[in-house]
């Protein structure tokens, strides 16, 4: 079972207010905890993330009650399971469940009302003939009665007071009262407030109670001038006069009429726009808003107790219509008169008084309404976009409630569902309620205003003035005045929204109403499951959850959003949506969905320094999530706020920031993602210093914090000349090359991250900005120092990191190298052709060739220096740095794993491309152009696998280059030919001999470049696949989890007329220059070129800042950035080159390791991952695995202590391979048998049930076997770990089906060994692993031991073996001890100590073996170890007696072909050997390790049924068997040459 490694801490630090994090003990069996990928982890133990507390309780807490009854899970620590391991660097794709994300910003259609024409058809004292009004019936208008003064002052009082009200909810717009309005009038005022708002949105509001009703046709009324006639008007004119964008209110009976045909109207002029002018309008006028009183058969009610305009009064006076409803439909005490609740004290703007308070809760409930109920797009679009629409929209569903009491249903277009019966409106009743419940008290000394009509707000505020005059009340001697108690609904709403988060709200449960709202859901049939822990069903790793989806948000997150307005409440509810944001994009994204944009805006300009953890951790989720806020960020200058928390030194008698290093390692992501490809915020961070800031983080002892800190340097200096300069003046890149021995891998990539932008990578998200141009003019250095130290920055790193053994930092460097290929690829190609040239030459033989070209090419080149033997002896350390590069490049382009591979193939074969087509191609004395002899292939066990995955044979030019030659050939010292030029920089370089061979062949040998629209298919042979081809197709071993690199061809193009290939071939006004110049005379063209180059690039931006990346095919920014430089062709240039003409621009490589470190801000921090949270699927099966695991060890250690007594000859099983099982290794708790062949293939066997589960390839070369086994992480799952003798490690995971959907991947690969000596005898590679510590031994054809750290996934060290002889067998000491034991192919048996250096490390020498160690283990007693060697002879040792054993046996007259002892017991077993002659009696004996026990407790034959062959099946493989005990049952495996595998067991009595 394979388990990621999460972080074990948490984020959160800032005091919590509520519930614990862990989940509800009362979750129902269907539903299961958060969804979380494995975030980032520090490799380095002694740099471990502080923290072990969530929301301020320590985990103790946490796991209060029965809970701390459970035992600890997992004890050992996974290796290779971090997040890394599983991306490699790579973006990870969301979920399956993730919802589409909505934009959640308003559109560029985005509603902006600027007028608003308000129309009065009310013509006072004159009743409609279509109206009959009831006696008594309702009469005020805008809270005026008509009646009490003259028509026409009523008309201008009640317009007035809409104008009043109006301006209540947006007072920046100009409100125009249109008071009875003739149509002349109405026509002239609705085109006059068009031309007023543009293209704006104009309000329109319409009052036709002293008109008849609207027609059905559409018409509504108004006056002609002298008010004896009603004058009909279409609303079609209404729309020609108003045009669109607008919003319509309508206030009359049967108001449906005018929605209904405003809609059939509008369709049809937008089909006209359409089939007329050839597209809909901007703003069509179907996306008019529209709000009716009523629909088409209903009148407005006439209650007397109500407004006459009560659809009005609730849309502008709401919380007057609120008081009043709750006034009609509630009882009040007796204390309480509906006066005083006219008299109730306070400001709407003031949320301290009661009024305001009231007009906030109304707020905050009505938002939440909507919120719950509208779809996001809709919610979005109404109550997020203007806001005198989003208060009209408001206040309608308090419309909605009361008219329908009036049998009156408001509607809306686009129309809304119901929202009368939702259950929040008992809680407005109930603050109103608690509200006025206070009025007696509040009122007791209060003089009553008078003067005030009808409304609370517009009349108070007429008299707002007399109130402030009047003298304040008088107290009795020893009264206090009465406080007002604010309503508790607020802080209710916060606490329902934290028992939300932490019971239960981050766990996923099945689709339905319960769930987050997806788009796209279908139905899902699911099959019954059943929970149990004896044994609960093992969790399915990436499928498990496949039916599970978010719960539905919190109904209160609109209510957490006005919370922030509030001082009291601000910090617990950022908090509270700290948590919230947590959980994952789609709780960020409904954050944003809902408003908070603004709100946390406005808090950075807040000084309060307790507020600055939460709003730190709440700006990174969201600029993880949308980038696009680094404008916002940059525009209200918000990113001072987090450079100053970066600048802020840690000084702990202030108050400082809890955890400061994980918050200022958010800053740096902040300020790294507002700089991202924004030049803008590119400079507001230099001018904060961030840069130099960063600078200084780079020393500090958190890991996350020194990565964002190199990463935030990468995007404020990409393509910034400027910046650029200040950070060579400050050494950054010196330092960044220091980083690369950091112990975080993540640390290592990011720094790599940094010096590729810096010498022209981009680092833009969008994968089609190329980048380029190095490290820009670096004006302030001469031309020399400027070159050389853009060559010093990738040698220092290729040096430093190319055997790195994370996939990931290897795949960083090669973005590195494609820089500098970019930019100086005439050097590089002349070291192609010297590679070329030299391996031609070996291969061939020296009497095949006359002399040696290339080295007199570098002789003569060299001459060219004349007698400065300071500028020779530069230019020659120059192009051997290129040399050690481009093998580099050749090394990694083998690279075990697919992506890296990949895109150094990508790089090596641009190098080719231009080499081919370089002048090199013409010279007369060149063998570019002769086909490759067959003997180029000269190593026994040269890979022949595609290179990529998509290449369908072998022989396709991008083949892969072979694994190295270690054991093939020793490494070629050319002291004869480019000893003096060259050697010196790569003579310990591994050269890819055949691989470079075979791609130039491939390429010369026809083979058809397609063009593609992408450019990224690979090139397919034009002849037919060879059969070998089919077997490495057969061969390619498990890919990565993710992989997103692709081939991109030098040569492929999309097919246009002026495509480079096409002008290639017709270019004869250049026609090829004379042949008659010499090799070095193009060498100096090339690099003379490559000068030229800088030249034109330092020329192009002297003093001035570069233009950012131009886009992949457009124009370049200058002639730097392209393919080749224009200065090149026209210049005085030799042979007139013109390097790249054709070739396709497909460098430098992009990186997307940026937005996978930016993945860390959007997983959840704040809630122990899944494996350890009590009760989770994942908790349960580790928690009965690990009590399976301690009951087990507990029995075999009993029946080890008896199994020396018995017969082990109990036959348990046998299985079938169908070829030579010549390594065996048992799982330790898993009934899991793992066999490899002689060549690459892994079988897994479930050996308790005689069957196999999963088979797959190595992957390592031809010629190679794998020579060495282990399965790691075995008490929580496992992992394959093989070592073959191409000095490749590789690990595998899920290769259990019954635990994983998914198929078997490699997790990760490196290079182990690379010193390979050969030989004609070899062992390989041997390893050794230490699960305690996490320590790899390599060695085996080599004369050193490299020790891996698996937490740095780093070299710690090289130990000298101090012999010539190949390691056969090494061993570690159990526990903490740093000793291991190691033995040779010449006898020998030495204990090295890792403490020490090379020259002590050798603390033992035992007395040699006569011949071959064939295997040496740790006896179960302390301080004794067995040995056994090919004659047959078996020692058991005493590491403090090293002159003689302390037994031997001599077991096999004939040698001994396998040996193992058991781990437990106190037994040892071995196989014979076997030859042609004597293949019948070969057996297998089992010994007890006592001294005193001669003879065998069990000799079986093995039964073989045919000879074996004559020649040996592995030349790394010197067994004719293969033979292992289970680590802890009384089993043992034995292989045979024919193909099975027999397990046997120990005869243990009852």
């Amino acid at each position: 079972m394979y388990y990621g490694k999460h972080r074990d801490h948490a984020s959160e630090i800032w005091p919590a207010r509520g519930g614990l994090q862990n989940g509800s003990d009362k979750d129902s069996s269907e539903t299961e905890r958060d969804y979380r990928s494995p975030s980032q982890s520090d490799p380095s133990s002694s740099q471990s993330r502080q923290g072990g507390r969530i929301n301020g309780f320590s985990d103790n807490d946490l796991h209060a009650g029965s809970v701390v009854t459970l035992p600890d899970v997992s004890p050992m620590e996974p290796y290779w399971s971090a997040k890394r391991h599983l991306t490699c660097g790579n973006p990870t794709p969301p979920p399956p469940w993730a919802p589409r994300m909505t934009p959640w910003r308003a559109s560029p259609q985005k509603l902006k009302t600027s007028n608003a024409a308000l129309v009065l058809c009310l013509n006072i004292d004159v009743d409609p003939p279509d109206v009959v009004k009831t006696s008594p019936c309702a009469v005020l208008e805008c809270w005026v009665d008509p009646h009490s003064m003259p028509s026409y002052k009523a008309l201008e009082v009640i317009g007035t007071n809409l104008q009043h009200q109006f301006e209540g909810l947006s007072p920046k717009i100009p409100y125009k009262p249109i008071l009875d309005p003739s149509s002349d009038d109405l026509k002239n005022n609705c085109e006059k407030a068009r031309k007023m708002a543009g293209n704006d949105t104009v309000l329109f509001y319409y009052n036709g109670h002293g008109v008849p009703k609207p027609t059905p046709s559409g018409e509504l009324w108004c006056f002609n001038r002298n008010y004896t006639q009603y004058i009909p008007v279409s609303i079609s004119d209404l729309q020609s006069h108003l045009k669109t964008p607008c919003v319509y209110i309508w206030d009359c009976s049967a108001a449906g009429y005018l929605l209904q045909n405003f809609i059939t109207f509008a369709k049809r002029r937008d089909d006209d726009a359409n089939m007329h002018h050839g597209g809909y309008p901007d703003h069509p006028y179907s996306d008019s808003i529209q709000l009716a009183a009523c629909a088409a058969d209903e009148q407005l009610p006439s209650c007397p107790e109500l407004p006459a305009d009560l659809f009005t009064s609730c849309l502008t006076s709401p919380i007057d219509m609120a008081l009043r409803y709750f006034l009609m439909n509630n009882q009040l005490p007796a204390n309480i008169t509906a006066d005083m609740v006219m008299q109730l004290p306070g400001d709407l703007k003031d949320r301290r008084t009661p009024l305001g308070e009231l007009n906030w809760i109304f707020t905050a409930i009505t938002d939440t309404i909507a919120w719950t109920t509208f779809s996001r797009d809709v919610f979005t679009r109404l109550y997020r976009s203007d806001l005198l629409v989003a208060s009209l929209f408001r206040n309608f569903l308090l419309a909605e409630r009361i008219m329908k009491d009036y049998h009156c249903t408001p509607h809306t277009y686009p129309p809304l569902p119901a929202t009368k019966t939702h259950p929040l409106w008992a809680s407005w009743d109930l603050a109103v309620d608690t509200c006025l419940r206070q009025l007696p008290d509040l009122l007791k000394h209060v003089t009553p205003l008078t003067g005030v009509t009808g409304s609370l707000t517009t009349g108070r505020r007429r008299l707002a003035a007399r109130a402030e005059q009047t003298p304040p009340p008088t107290l009795a001697p020893g009264e206090k005045p009465y406080a007002y108690v604010p309503s508790r609904f607020f802080t209710d709403q916060l606490t329902a929204f934290e028992v939300w988060i932490s019971r239960g709200g981050s766990a996923l449960t099945k689709r339905g109403p319960l769930s987050l709202p997806l788009n796209g859901d279908s139905p899902i049939t699911m099959e019954a499951t059943s929970f149990t822990l004896d044994p609960p069903p093992p969790p399915r790793q990436e499928n498990q959850d496949q039916h599970l989806v978010p719960r539905k948000p919190p109904d209160q997150l609109p209510i957490v959003l006005q919370v922030l307005l509030s001082q009291p409440h601000r910090l617990r509810a950022l908090i509270l949506l700290s948590q919230f944001v947590d959980l994952g994009p789609w709780a960020v994204h409904l954050a944003l969905t809902i408003g908070i944009f603004p709100y946390i805006s406005r808090l950075l300009q807040a000084t309060g320094q307790d507020l600055r953890p939460v709003l730190i951790f709440i700006w990174a989720r969201i600029l993880a999530v949308d980038p696009s806020c680094q404008a916002d960020l940059y525009n209200n200058q918000g990113y001072k706020y987090f450079a100053t928390v970066l600048s802020t030194p840690d000084d702990p008698r202030q108050g400082t920031i809890p955890n400061s290093s994980e918050h200022k390692a958010m800053c740096a992501f902040i300020l790294s993602a507002i700089a991202r490809d924004y030049p803008a915020g590119q400079g507001a961070c230099w001018r904060e210093r961030v840069f130099d800031s960063c600078f200084d983080k780079l020393d500090e002892g958190d890991f996350l914090l020194r990565q964002w800190s190199a990463l935030c340097i990468a995007q404020i200096w990409d393509a910034n000349d400027e910046i650029r300069v200040y950070g060579v003046d400050r050494g950054t890149q010196d330092k960044l090359i220091a980083a690369l021995s950091d112990d975080s891998p993540e640390v290592r990539a990011a720094a790599l991250y940094a010096l590729g932008t810096f010498l022209g990578a981009c680092g833009s998200a969008d994968l089609q900005k190329l980048g380029g141009g190095g490290s820009g003019t670096m004006y302030q250095l001469e031309e020399r120092i400027h070159f050389r130290m853009e060559v010093a920055v990738v040698t220092g790193a290729a040096l430093a990191v190319r055997d790195d053994a994370s996939p990931m930092v290897r795949k960083e460097l090669l973005v590195l190298i494609s820089c500098l290929v970019k930019e100086w690829r005439g050097y590089f190609i002349v070291c192609a052709w010297i590679y070329w040239e030299e391996e031609r030459r070996r291969v061939e033989g020296q009497g095949r060739i006359d002399e040696d070209m290339a080295a007199q090419a570098v002789a003569e080149w060299l001459d060219g220096f004349g007698n400065d033997d300071g500028f020779r002896e530069e230019n020659r350390v120059l192009l051997s740095s290129f040399f050690t590069i481009f093998s580099t490049l050749l090394e990694l382009s083998v690279d075990p794993y697919q992506e890296v591979a990949t895109n150094a193939q990508t790089i090596v074969d641009y190098i080719t491309a231009l080499l081919l087509e370089s002048p090199f191609s013409r010279l007369d004395c060149t063998t570019l152009n002769k086909p490759p002899a067959s003997t180029i292939d000269v190593r026994p066990y040269v890979s022949g696998r595609s290179r990529t995955p998509s290449l369908p044979s072998s022989q396709s030019s991008l083949q892969a280059p072979p694994s190295p030659n270690p054991a093939g050939r020793p490494g070629i010292q050319r002291s004869d030919t480019m000893s003096s030029a060259l050697s010196s920089g790569v003579s310990n370089t591994l050269r890819r001999t055949s691989s470079f061979a075979n791609v130039l062949k491939s390429l010369a040998g026809g083979i058809a470049f397609p063009s593609t629209e992408d450019g990224r298919s690979s090139p397919r042979p034009t002849h037919a696949t060879t059969t070998r081809s089919e077997h490495h197709e057969a061969s390619r071993p498990p890919s990565p989890h993710l992989s997103y690199a692709q081939y991109t061809s030098p040569y492929s193009r999309p097919l246009t007329p002026t495509s480079p290939r096409h002008l290639a071939k017709n270019v004869p006004e250049h026609p090829p220059p004379p042949m008659d110049f010499l090799p070095s005379d193009v060498m100096e063209a090339l690099m003379e070129e490559d000068m030229e180059r800088l030249r034109a690039r330092r020329r192009s931006g002297a003093h001035s800042r570069r233009p950012h990346h131009a886009i992949a095919g457009g124009g370049m920014s200058s002639p730097s950035g392209s393919t080749f430089s224009m200065d090149s062709v026209s210049s005085s240039v030799i042979l007139g080159l013109g390097t790249g003409v054709g070739i396709r621009d497909v460098l430098p490589l992009k990186s997307r390791f940026y937005d996978w470190c930016s993945e860390y801000f959007k997983e959840p921090q704040m809630r122990q991952p899944e494996a350890d949270e009590p009760g989770s699927v994942q908790y349960n099966y580790q928690v009965w695995r690990q009590q399976r695991n301690e009951h087990g060890v507990a029995e075999t250690h009993t029946q080890a202590e008896v199994a020396d007594r018995y017969r082990w000859d109990r036959p348990v099983a046998t299985l079938q391979t169908h070829s030579f099982p010549a390594l065996l290794a048992f799982h330790a708790f898993d009934p899991h048998l793992v066999v490899t062949n002689e060549v690459d293939v892994i079988t897994v066997f479930d050996w308790t049930q005689r069957k196999r589960i999963s088979q797959f390839y190595n992957g390592n070369a031809r010629g190679t076997s794998i020579t060495s086994l282990h399965i790691i992480n075995q008490d929580v799952g496992g992992i394959i770990l093989t070592g073959a003798a191409d000095g490749v490690i590789r690990l595998f995971r899920n290769y259990d089906p019954d635990v994983s959907f998914d198929p078997v991947q490699m997790v990760s690969s490196f290079r182990g060994l690379s010193e390979l000596v050969h030989m004609k005898r070899g062992a390989g590679v041997v390893t050794s692993w230490k699960q305690h510590g996490g320590h790899l031994l390599v060695g085996g054809d080599s004369h050193v031991v490299k020790v891996w750290d698996a937490h740095t996934e780093s070299l710690v060290m090289d130990l000298d073996t101090s012999t010539d002889s190949p390691v056969t067998s090494m061993e570690s000491d159990e526990g903490a001890s740093t000793n291991f034991l190691a033995s040779f192919a010449d006898g020998s048996i030495k204990m090295y100590d890792r403490r020490l250096d090379d020259d002590e490390a050798v603390v033992r020498s035992f007395v040699p073996h006569r011949s071959w160690v064939q295997n040496i283990k740790w006896r179960p007693f302390a301080g004794q170890f067995m040995s056994a060697s090919l004659d047959g002879d078996v020692r058991l040792w005493d590491i403090r007696q090293e002159r003689s054993p302390i037994q031997m046996w001599d077991l096999s007259p004939q040698g001994l072909s396998a040996f193992d002892t058991h781990d437990l017991a106190n037994v040892f077993a071995a196989t014979t050997t076997v030859s042609p002659s004597n293949w019948r009696t070969q057996r297998t004996v089992v010994h007890c390790m006592q001294p005193d026990r001669t003879n065998p407790l069990t000799a079986i034959s093995t039964g073989l049924t045919m000879p074996p062959p004559r020649e040996p099946l592995s030349s790394f493989i010197p067994r004719t068997s293969s033979l292992t005990f289970h680590p802890k049952e009384m089993v043992y495996a034995v292989g045979s040459l024919d193909g099975s595998v027999r397990i046997m067991g120990c005869k243990l009595r009852p």
